[in-house]
């Protein structure tokens, strides 16, 4: 992956462990599904360096898709449908072995698999109570089956520490997207929002957060007007034929999650089925395009709203990833809330942006088969630093 001219890796400002860590160089493999469920971002990396020194080049990435019946089911289940302690085992290996095909479909050797599984439910902490999160697809099948050492769970060592178990992306975007004159947001849109500050040259404080829905709301809303025949606005065609109410915008903008400083993280348990139903019930008065329009200007004024809240200052680049980057009228009305930030996509700077969060777990376990933290606590609450995953070994 060539940096673009300017951006430099980045070096945590803690006293590790005095561990010396070799130049390395390995090729692994990172699976990312998010809470979209549509489909397993599937990413080969070659990886060279060491700590946070180091250059990660996308030999290739494709997005495996989930078996239609898989895929249901997860939703159903993340959406609240009850299983038996036994279903939720089948489903835990159903998954595991989906995973393992999408790594086995790249068809070139690898040393390592980095799985962050399918996350079935996030809690943050609450009070004195730790957060909880599950990803299924268990590592060691994953391992078992592919016959290359796996490392998941990646989450767990940070929530026992405190933290809120996401974002964890924001220490890779330090090491691969800092720039030396340009302050950044590196804002990925997938099934929610999280984003990353990269202030310049490394002068102040990495932050990191989820901003709240993505693509989530909108693509349910799109499945239930099209009654499944569409399940995404293509390019945001659809809601760029509408207006936004922003009168509404306003009001769903006062619930909670918004005004909550860092750290913090959601997902599907919050900005779920039924909150689209609250959203659709006050809506009522606007056409399936306003609506639309109304759901894609809440996503892009959520994102600028929190940047205003909550960054020291406003960047001088947003550089988008995930599928929201792909949608026309959410860049637009995002663009029209930041006029300031200039707005790129990863892509443009040197990054996959479809297969950014798959590089980044294959970074992630490249971490921790050298013993190299993860976690940055400072973005997500945690009382230190922490190797994040659990290795399991090829048999």
């Amino acid at each position: 992956m060539p940096i673009e001219p300017g951006c430099m890796p980045f070096y945590f400002k803690v006293n590790l462990i005095n561990t010396q860590l070799h130049l390395s160089s390995m090729k692994v493999i990172g699976l990312m599904s998010g809470t979209s469920v549509d489909g397993i971002d599937t990413a080969l990396v070659d990886i060279q360096g060491q700590g946070n020194s180091l250059t990660a080049t996308l030999i290739k990435g494709h997005t495996y898709a989930y078996p239609e019946a898989l895929r249901q089911q997860i939703l159903a289940v993340s959406g609240g449908a009850p299983l038996s302690m036994e279903q939720m085992a089948e489903l835990d290996d159903a998954i595991a072995l989906t995973f393992a095909q999408a790594a086995l479909s790249l068809q070139t050797p690898a040393d390592l698999i980095g799985s962050h599984g399918q996350t079935l439910f996030h809690r943050p902490p609450q009070g004195n109570s730790l957060g909880y999160s599950l990803q299924l697809g268990r590592g060691s099948l994953i391992a078992a089956t592919t016959g290359i050492p796996t490392i998941s769970n990646f989450r767990t060592a940070d929530l026992a520490l405190g933290g809120q178990g996401a974002p964890l992306v924001p220490p890779v975007d330090a090491a691969l997207l800092t720039h030396k004159t340009h302050d950044r947001a590196v804002q990925n849109i997938g099934g929610i929002g999280n984003v990353t500050y990269l202030p310049a040259d490394r002068q102040g404080r990495i932050l990191g957060w989820d901003t709240g829905p993505g693509n989530m709301l909108i693509d349910l809303a799109v499945t239930r007007l099209t009654q499944g025949s569409q399940t995404y606005d293509d390019n945001g065609q659809w809601a760029a034929s509408g207006q936004p109410d922003s009168q509404l915008v306003q009001t769903w903008l006062t619930h909670p999650f918004f005004t909550t400083p860092p750290p913090k993280s959601t997902g599907r348990e919050l900005f779920s089925s039924a909150y689209l139903d609250r959203c659709q019930t006050e809506a009522q008065h606007l056409s399936p395009a306003d609506f639309l329009a109304t759901l894609t200007d809440f996503t892009a004024l959520s994102i600028a709203q929190s940047y205003q809240q909550f960054l020291p200052k406003l960047p001088d680049q947003v550089l988008l990833c995930g599928g929201g980057s792909r949608n026309g009228y959410l860049r637009q009305r995002l663009q029209t809330h930041l006029p300031s930030s200039q707005l790129l996509t990863t892509d443009e700077v040197g990054l996959n942006g479809d297969f950014k969060e798959a590089i980044a777990f294959a970074v992630l376990a490249y971490w921790r088969r050298h013993d190299y933290p993860g976690n940055l606590p400072e973005v997500t609450g945690a009382k230190k630093l922490a190797l994040l995953g659990e290795i399991h070994q090829a048999p």
